[in-house]
């Protein structure tokens, strides 16, 4: 698949894979910006992906940043149609402040296919074992 990719900014660093069986290309802040702990941020990565149709950019953790340092990425959906600048949302969990470089790696984004539904009014739905048993249902074991 190729990706076309638009740098809004000059000093904008194109996404790459950091490992040959990558399943997710990095993303990098365009600036240098702090998330105060407990803080949210929308970070600019400067560029623009032409993601084909029938397929959508999903946004997640950096999985170093988020276990070392309690970033979590938000509202990660990136649709095909859309050609504005990719930015992330992060929030951090952690009681320290933490500092973005610019150049730095803010996430990860995986392109995959999309099933789209039809969607039909029911007046009954199929029965399963689980039911309507939904959090805690399978217990911590």
């Amino acid at each position: 698949m190729e990706l076309r990719i638009k740098k809004l900014h000059a000093k904008a660093k194109l996404p790459s894979y950091a490992h040959p069986e990558d399943a997710g290309f990095d993303l990098y802040a365009l600036d240098e910006l702090t998330i105060p702990a407990g803080g949210r941020a929308l970070v600019s990565t400067g560029i623009a992906l032409e993601i084909p149709s029938g397929f959508v950019g999903l946004i997640w953790d950096k999985s170093g940043l988020s276990t070392t340092y309690g970033l979590k990425t938000l509202a990660g959906v990136v649709d095909a149609g859309y050609r504005g600048e990719v930015k992330v949302g992060l929030i951090n969990l952690s009681t320290e402040d933490y500092v973005i470089s610019a150049g730095g790696k803010v996430a990860q984004m995986l392109i995959q296919k999309v099933e789209r539904a039809e969607f039909f009014e029911s007046t009954e739905l199929a029965e399963t074992a689980r039911g309507e048993r939904g959090f805690g249902s399978t217990g911590k074991d």
